[in-house]
């Protein structure tokens, strides 16, 4: 359904004085007909496949923005999880990582998703070849992003994957260390892993997915942030219609730009994520709504409970705007991406156990936060175990991305530039949880798996 006048109208303020913004349109791309005998095969049809599938994606988005004037951010492309090639194949799968980071630059997108492994319950050979390739593609490419799916409520929680993943960050950092460990701002393990996220670095192009498909993510915390302040201290309730409108509005806008993408490029139309992906940029951070809405500070008493009516409001607007939201959709909390959120670590109101348990109600889970670059490996796994566990319990996707700056201790600073922005190291409980995870096997689903 097009935009009417008055939505025109409203859209055009949201993107002039409120910091609107398509945060990217990704394409996925299935890569299931790329099996080959080698590693060198695979990559090469890999290569060919992008580069000829989605040789079109950047003018489009280009195009589409200057005849509606609203800003598409970023254009990705998001695949098939590699591992799954992997399986056809002996070699390290390194080739397709860097096939992938090639194609993703002859076509002009920002990133590129997929070079992933699902290992909830076990991993075959070829997951096994990908995950212990992740640092040295990360660190050997650009725009190359990696996620790993080690968890879900019906399989429970695979350890002996948690325990190395743990490694693999380290291992990461370490490779990408003149960069702040910038390998590991592509690197996101995951409980619950949708299949149609299009947001970096977890987006891939699920199983399930027909052969191509456009998902949108949109941005709007400045949107939310001026409905707020605007509405004074009311009741909770009209505090959550108020939000609702705004998010009405916002994923009303992403899925009809969604929708004239899917149909200059002619693909399916998939998903809107309504998350609120917030930026660097001052008014444009979650952080700011939850003190909008009567917080001092985020990160004080009654962060979670204002987190839970922003998610929950936001998901409502949304689900009233479009019959196909999906993805992660609902409120990011990333710390390097998000300046107040920054603020609020820097003077010590926002602590990692409190975002661990804002993480209980929010969309996704620990996401951009710099640690120490000597914790030890354990305490990453241990770290991963909490936050996925919440996942697991909840029925709901988590995930962490963590990166252990090397070098630098708390209080210290690491800087991506971008995007990604920075971050203050934050001050980790180093006890060691090593004889927990070195136990080994699957931690048993729950017993809300059990729905059939």
């Amino acid at each position: 359904m097009p935009l009417s006048p008055k939505e025109i109208v409203e859209t055009i303020r949201m993107v002039e004085f409120e910091n609107l913004d398509i945060r990217t349109i990704t394409l996925g791309i299935s890569l299931r007909a790329c099996t080959a005998p080698s590693a060198a095969q695979c990559a090469t049809k890999v290569y060919d496949k992008i580069c000829r599938t989605a040789e079109r994606l950047v003018p489009v988005a280009q195009q589409i923005q200057e005849e509606y004037g609203i800003p598409i951010i970023n254009k990705r492309v998001s695949v098939t999880p590699v591992a799954f090639l992997a399986d056809s194949f002996t070699e390290a799968p390194d080739e397709v990582g860097l096939a992938l980071d090639r194609a993703a630059k002859n076509i002009g997108i920002d990133f590129i998703g997929g070079y992933s492994a699902l290992v909830a319950k076990g991993a075959t050979l070829g997951d096994e070849r990908l995950i212990t390739s992740i640092p040295r593609v990360l660190s050997a490419t650009d725009r190359v992003c990696s996620s790993v799916d080690l968890a879900s409520t019906k399989a429970g929680i695979n350890m002996d994957m948690v325990a190395q993943m743990g490694r693999i960050i380290k291992e990461t950092a370490e490779l990408t260390k003149e960069r702040d460990g910038i390998g590991c701002a592509k690197l996101v393990v995951f409980a619950n892993m949708p299949g149609d996220n299009p947001f970096m670095a977890g987006a891939v192009h699920g199983l399930e997915e027909t052969e191509n498909v456009i998902n949108v993510g949109v941005s709007g915390p400045g949107v939310v942030l001026e409905a707020v302040r605007g509405l004074g201290p009311a009741p909770f309730g009209k505090l959550s219609e108020v939000i609702k409108r705004a998010a009405y509005k916002i994923t009303r806008a992403g899925e009809f730009i969604g929708r004239r993408a899917a149909e200059e490029l002619g693909v399916e139309f998939g998903i809107l994520d309504l998350s609120l992906a917030p930026t660097p940029l001052v008014g444009d951070s979650v952080a700011e709504i939850l003190e909008a809405m009567g917080l001092s500070r985020t990160g004080c008493a009654g962060t979670t409970a204002a987190l839970a009516l922003l998610n929950d409001a936001v998901k409502k607007g949304g689900a009233m705007a479009s019959a196909y939201v999906g993805g992660l959709s609902g409120a990011f909390i990333p710390v390097s991406e998000d300046a107040g959120m920054i603020r609020a670590v820097e003077c010590g109101s926002l602590t990692l156990n409190k975002l661990e348990a804002m993480t209980a109600v929010c969309s996704v889970g620990l996401d951009m936060i710099a640690i120490p670059g000597d914790t030890p490996a354990e305490v990453i796994s241990g770290i991963i175990a909490d936050e996925i566990a919440i996942g697991v319990m909840n029925n709901k996707t988590t995930a962490v991305r963590l990166i252990p700056a090397p070098g630098k201790k708390s209080g210290e600073w690491v800087e991506f530039g971008g995007l990604l922005g920075k971050a203050p190291v934050m001050e980790i409980n180093t006890e060691s949880p090593a004889a927990f995870i070195a136990r080994g096997g699957r931690i048993p689903a729950p017993l809300q798996g059990l729905r059939n």
